[in-house]
């Protein structure tokens, strides 16, 4: 069987996914250098990018392993590199937390230049943790660590500020999963920065028995305003669609601002949201990431695994063909595209794992992209570096709302895979494009390091 098998069926028989993409073509510049910043470092996606920029200073997350320490295992780090000087300067948040790539900080830049940080372990704790920067980003105070209630079992953090709340004093939320052992989307808040902490409700409730966990991604325009990208579940147990709705001002609301309920009753179904994606069992969605256009319209992009239909987790012939795609909503109806290959799953298990794709913040018609097969044609990509096929990196931009797309490859015939790129928002010229290259064999087993390239 082909690794890359062909699109979907139509009137006129089997039809290659470039035919579909329209006038899609891709160019070979020489790649750039990338720079290592951390030599031990890993994130999953599940949160926001875990990487701020500030002032002319990048700061970024991660998780180590220990692969070259012992001493390092589950260390939660901050690396902070000064973009005019190239200088870089590794510190340990929080020693030998937890081996796992979900225990990943989330950042937030305080008004005053500070950084909040909160992060938590995977499933297996109350609580989550919670610091402070100092205004220079050299030092950390205290972690302390907030829980919502006893019976919570907590992972991932997803920090947003709305300035607008709080009779304008602004209003920080943590969104994150497992209030009350539940395994659904939640969210605390505070109204001081993240000093104190309240407890919130569950986000997104799914009416049936087993803990269907939906997956969300976030984004906020920072005023008033945060949009979630979500799944019905986990796609190992339900064919996910990909669904939309925003908060404002108390209240949720569908894509085209009809009214839910409020945010502190949640959905009581994710079907109560816009459907952007209709899954079925040989189309299964994953969310990958979600930002906000200058005039305030969502644009987003996820996964979808392809025939996959009767193969359990682990079956040799399951996750081997992705794909990614690319949606906006312009003011009256999603737009959703198919634009490229992904490639095959990571490992055997998490067989919807990919290397993924990630929208530019500044750019949203720029995405980034992993995948061990050509985007265009699904070809595997084998390195001439060791004849290996490995995840590469590339650029992909659109003149058309994403009908065809421009591909240039970032990385190319590499020795490792290079895995799951971030752009953090910066308003500048130049984009920082971070991910993390190596041997990823799991979540809590990977020998990688966290790379840096200015474009």
């Amino acid at each position: 069987m082909s690794i890359a098998p062909l699109s979907p069926k139509t009137s006129k028989g089997w039809m290659p996914l470039a035919s579909l993409i329209l006038a899609s073509t891709i160019t070979y510049p020489l790649p750039a250098q990338a720079i290592v910043i951390n030599d031990d470092g890993a994130w999953c996606w599940f949160q926001d990018e875990r990487a701020v920029i500030h002032d002319g200073k990048l700061m970024v997350g991660s998780v180590a392993n220990g692969s070259y320490d012992v001493r390092r295992r589950g260390d939660i780090d901050i690396t902070t590199v000064d973009l005019a000087s190239g200088q870089s300067d590794r510190q340990n948040l929080f020693s030998q937390l937890e081996k796992d790539d979900h225990d990943v900080p989330a950042l937030w830049v305080r008004p005053d230049g500070r950084v909040h940080a909160v992060f938590a372990k995977h499933g297996s704790e109350s609580h989550f943790y919670y610091g402070t920067s100092n205004v220079s980003w050299t030092d950390w105070g205290e972690v302390k660590k907030f829980t919502p209630s006893d019976s919570s079992r907590i992972t991932y953090a997803n920090l947003l500020f709305l300035a607008a709340e709080n009779d304008g004093r602004g209003r920080l939320y943590n969104f994150y999963r497992g209030l009350d052992a539940s395994f659904k989307p939640s969210y605390a808040w505070s109204d001081d920065l993240g000093t104190t902490w309240q407890n919130g409700h569950v986000v997104i409730d799914v009416p049936v028995a087993f803990r269907h966990r939906p997956y969300v991604k976030y984004a906020s325009n920072g005023r008033d305003t945060i949009h979630l990208l979500y799944t019905d579940g986990h796609p190992r147990n339900y064919d996910n669609n990909i669904y939309h709705v925003y908060y404002r001002n108390g209240q949720l609301y569908r894509s085209d601002g009809a009214p839910i309920r409020r945010l502190s009753e949640g959905l009581r179904d994710p079907e109560e949201g816009t459907r952007i994606f209709a899954g079925n069992a040989n189309n299964v969605g994953w969310v990958s990431d979600t930002h906000i256009s200058p005039t305030g319209r969502p644009h987003v992009v996820f996964s979808v695994q392809k025939d996959s239909v009767g193969l359990g987790p682990g079956d040799p012939m399951s996750g081997i063909d992705h794909r990614y795609h690319y949606a906006y909503w312009d003011g009256s109806a999603w737009h959703d595209q198919e634009i490229a290959f992904a490639g095959t799953r990571l490992y055997a298990g998490e067989d919807d794992y990919t290397g993924n794709i990630c929208l530019h913040p500044d750019q949203l018609d720029t995405v980034f992209i992993s995948t061990n097969a050509d985007p265009i044609t699904g070809e595997p990509l084998i390195s001439q570096a060791d004849q290996r096929r490995h995840y590469e990196l590339f650029r992909g931009r659109t003149s058309d709302g994403g009908k065809s797309w421009a591909w240039e490859p970032i990385t190319r015939d590499s020795s490792s895979d290079n895995l799951r790129p971030i752009v953090p928002q910066s308003n500048a010229e130049n984009t920082v494009l971070l991910w993390f290259r190596g041997d990823y064999r799991t979540y809590r087993d990977y020998q990688t390091e966290v790379v840096m390239l200015r474009l």
